[in-house]
């Protein structure tokens, strides 16, 4: 990735893309390459301006943000992806998660969140709201067990699964456990591994769905 990270906004609303662009290119490190006002859009888009951000709605008319979402996460060097949404316990917003999105943002956040946010999923990491996550996992229950058994995971590698899910980031997980960040970063590669997950969104994902922790 280029000093500058560059983004793709991807809503209907063209006031909404004005302001988010507004945002975006008034930091020195970020800049928008390309708008697109709904999902069958986004592949070519992709394709022409290899962002390194796409900035996408949720609710589109032809190809919402779920299946658009989908569609670039089978890519063989897939963008970083934030949903944006109004609400979020808004079912879409969960979907568009289990579909490869890295994280999600309200439509209301206050600019300086907005341009974090993007700096977040740019460096690789989650970006994770451990309260609403959980309502959206309770929302859809689990099997009652622990799916998550069978894949093996180390005691320790169980404690960073359920402290991942509480939204620390691998330094805090390193302190908490008095271990250095590069162990955490070895204990989340494997927890990844293991589990058969792209990054720390799908893993705190499974770890709800499975009854490996408990929404509720």
């Amino acid at each position: 990735m280029t000093d500058v990270i560059t983004v793709l906004l991807v809503d209907d609303e063209p006031l909404v893309r004005a302001g988010l662009r507004a945002i975006i290119d008034a930091e020195p490190d970020l800049r928008v390459v390309d708008e697109a006002a709904d999902g069958a859009e986004v592949g070519p888009l992709v394709s022409r301006s290899r962002p390194d951000v796409v900035l996408m709605d949720v609710r589109m008319p032809a190809v919402d943000g779920i299946q658009a979402t989908r569609l670039l996460s089978r890519r063989d060097d897939p963008p970083r992806i934030l949903v944006v949404t109004t609400f979020e316990n808004d079912d879409y917003v969960y979907e568009a998660l289990r579909a490869g999105a890295h994280g999600f943002l309200l439509k209301r956040a206050r600019p300086e969140q907005i341009v974090q946010a993007v700096r977040t999923v740019a460096r690789g990491d989650s970006l994770l709201f451990p309260a609403a996550i959980r309502s959206l996992a309770a929302s859809h229950g689990t099997n009652g067990g622990d799916a998550l058994a069978g894949a093996g995971l180390s005691e320790r590698e169980a404690e960073v699964l359920r402290l991942m899910a509480a939204g620390l980031s691998n330094a805090e997980i390193a302190a908490e456990l008095v271990v250095g960040v590069e162990t955490v970063k070895t204990h989340v590669g494997n927890v990844l591994t293991k589990l058969g997950v792209r990054d720390r969104t799908q893993a705190v994902i499974a770890a709800y769905e499975s009854g490996f922790i408990s929404p509720r």
